[in-house]
């Protein structure tokens, strides 16, 4: 890796997969290596896959399968701004209907436990907007969504 600051995401053997999914889904994404471990470690073998460099949005990442100890939490996600509905609706689809779940405002899980925030740029605008109270009303209609539906923030908004 050339990148001076990378993150490592911690799986349970299934790094591959899941560098190859976010490659497929995220534009400017990429799995860039695979490494195989040199020898016997304590949640694999030799030659099994033990680190994944890859690429989410550009964001260097390194994937390590190091076993079941530690989990994923809604304490790390990415966020990805998203610029209209189609894509917002693409990328919440990909990761839900690839074994993901849904959260609230805008968050959902992939299958590997990773928190994603789909986030269109119309709810950051609205939700920082000078206009106090379109930011507020923005803002609760947000609090009530799980997936973001850019037109009811705008009405929100618009009051």
């Amino acid at each position: 890796m050339t990148s001076k600051n990378t993150i490592c995401l911690w799986y349970d053997g299934s790094a591959l997969e899941a560098a190859e999914f976010y490659a497929r889904t995220f534009p400017d994404s990429a799995v860039k290596a695979v490494h195989r471990a040199p020898g016997d470690y304590p949640s694999g073998k030799q030659g099994d896959v033990l680190t994944v460099e890859f690429t989410v949005a550009g964001i260097p990442c390194l994937g390590l399968n190091g076993g079941p100890a530690f989990r994923q939490t809604e304490a790390f996600s990415f966020q990805i701004a998203t610029d209209d509905q189609e894509e917002t609706d693409r990328l919440w689809n990909a990761i839900v209907g690839n074994g993901g779940q849904e959260s609230a405002c805008g968050w959902c899980k992939d299958r590997w436990g990773l928190s994603w925030q789909i986030t269109p740029r119309a709810l950051t605008a609205a939700v920082t907007d000078p206009d106090r109270a379109a930011a507020q009303r923005a803002f609760a209609a947000m609090m009530h969504m799980q997936k973001i539906d850019i037109a009811a923030i705008e009405a929100a908004r618009r009051g």
